[in-house]
């Protein structure tokens, strides 16, 4: 029998930089490693909603300390190897880029040694990102025309350092420093040492691209001190150069409304994508624990809808499960004509829009009696409203009190998760506790409801010290019924709207 039959298969390793912190700053061809892998082993310091990119079978990694372990590096080398070996779809996911002081080299010569096919994907090197995003460009024609990266790990200020910095000191505009916190003082003496001008500009930009940034600016000859006076840790880049100069003028991310604030999504983590994206772009950081998911009934008749006058949708849940209850039985668009159909609120009629129908009927307001009063002269007709099971009763009350034959299916429910175990509601907790978040947001009743029941020792005292943001009327009221103080509440029952409360609210709070 020949013995290449019995010979495993051999997998590929993607070696991807996944950029600094922003999560959003990875490459689309490292997203698509991410999706096909079977294996990732993930740096430390990474973002973890990069990793929501991989398929649901991925095993999940979390590489060595090297903090702790100094034998890191030959155990990283041999999982990546490992897992290959056996025909598995590797990705070492990375931060910034494998190939600027990334160590990818070492592992890339690894797996050729090892015979492991490899490739390369690039990815955005914290010295670019973190100045980009602190309002510092590296080169600009009238201040730079030349720039250099360099570590600053103790290993590159020995005595047998390979790094020439008695050249390197004047040698470039602008000098990028990874690693060097630790060792501010002894940079800046081989800089100025070397020729440096102690008036030259310095800029240190801590946990760059991410909502918690921090910059700290002076010049070679006061650097340390301030500092020393802020306590800034790592991680951190060092900027050196007359550049520094247009932060002033070039501050673009932490002049965003929700810079720094750390807000707390409760909203079904299916529904919570919008929401998040809206509030990161504003410079929050979201932080999504999701207290209810969306479960459509199993055993739900979707009655013939030519017995009715009007079809009421008040949500795109209610839409979307409705449709598909009918398709699974043979039906589609056409079977609404000559039916009215009133939507609730801009998404369900976007909802709507999407499946060929254009509403005729709109509400200006999304509670249940409002909606009963606007739309037309309903008195003898039949009315359709497929929606959620905990819905609450003042839409068809207000219906039928103004003749309508109402009936009301329950299409689904919405039910308490476990918000990833444990662990993730451990964590929430002590952030709350500790002042660590700025703001919980509550998108419905049930998520302010599920919320506390999540943390029965000590429900209230959680949001005692933390604003409350809610979507409308009738989830302020929940809140309010709880002993729940609220701050901020939408205009409209939308999303935009909450988000547009929120910024208002602190724009208010900082002028």
């Amino acid at each position: 029998m020949n013995a290449s039959v019995n010979k495993l298969p051999t997998g590929i390793v993607y070696i991807v930089g996944a950029g600094p912190g922003d999560k959003n700053l990875i490459t689309l061809k490292g997203v698509e490693c991410l999706q096909r892998a079977d294996v990732v082993i993930y740096d430390l310091l990474l973002n973890d909603a990069l990793l929501e990119h991989c398929p649901t079978h991925t095993e999940k990694i979390k590489a060595p300390d090297p903090r702790i372990r100094a034998t890191r590096q030959t155990e990283l080398n041999q999982l990546l190897v490992k897992h290959a070996k056996v025909g598995k779809i590797v990705v070492r996911l990375k931060g910034g880029d494998p190939y600027i002081f990334g160590r990818g080299g070492e592992e890339a010569m690894a797996l050729t040694e090892a015979g492991i096919p490899f490739e390369i994907v690039p990815g955005i090197t914290s010295a670019i990102a973190a100045s980009a995003y602190a309002g510092i460009p590296v080169t600009h024609r009238d201040y730079a025309s030349s720039v250099a990266f360099v570590t600053g790990h103790s290993a590159a200020l020995r005595s047998d350092s390979n790094i020439n910095w008695e050249q390197l000191a004047t040698a470039v505009d602008t000098l990028v420093v990874y690693m060097g916190v630790a060792h501010l003082r002894q940079i800046v003496e081989r800089l100025v040492t070397h020729g440096r001008h102690p008036a030259t500009p310095v800029s240190l930009v801590r946990v760059g691209t991410t909502s918690q940034q921090r910059v700290v600016q002076g010049t070679l000859a006061d650097i340390v001190s301030k500092v020393a006076a802020v306590q800034l840790e790592s991680p951190a880049v060092i900027v050196v150069g007359e550049v520094n100069r247009l932060r002033q003028h070039l501050r673009w991310f932490d002049t965003k409304p929700l810079f720094g604030k750390r807000i707390l999504v409760t909203r079904a983590r299916a529904q919570a994508s919008e929401f998040a994206d809206r509030l990161e772009a504003n410079g929050a950081e979201v932080i999504q624990f999701p207290t209810i998911k969306i479960q459509p009934l199993e055993r739900v008749d979707v009655p013939p809808l030519d017995k009715y006058d009007w079809v009421i949708f008040t949500s795109v849940n209610a839409v979307e499960i409705f449709y598909e209850r009918l398709r699974e039985n043979g039906k589609d668009v056409r079977t609404f004509g000559g039916i009215e159909i009133c939507a609730v609120g801009p998404k369900t009629v976007e909802a709507l829009n999407d499946i060929g129908i254009q509403p005729d009927f709109v509400p200006t307001h999304s509670r249940g009696s409002a909606i009963a009063a606007e739309i037309e002269d309903i008195s003898g007709k039949k009315i359709l409203l497929p929606r959620a099971k905990i819905a609450t009763a003042d839409l068809p009350k207000g219906l039928r009190d103004r003749g309508a034959h109402v009936n009301d299916v329950p299409l689904y429910d919405t039910v308490k998760v476990a918000s990833d175990g444990e662990k993730k509601r451990d964590e929430i907790e002590t952030d709350l506790l500790d002042g660590r978040i700025d703001l919980v947001t509550f998108t419905s009743s049930s998520t302010v409801t599920n919320f506390l029941e999540m943390f029965p020792a000590h429900p209230k005292t959680l949001l005692a010290d933390v604003q409350v943001a809610v979507i409308g009327p009738e989830t302020q009221k929940t809140a309010i019924e709880h002993g729940i103080q609220v701050d901020m509440v939408a205009e409209k029952a939308t999303i935009e709207s909450l988000v547009e409360a929120v910024i208002a609210a602190y724009c208010n709070l900082s002028s």
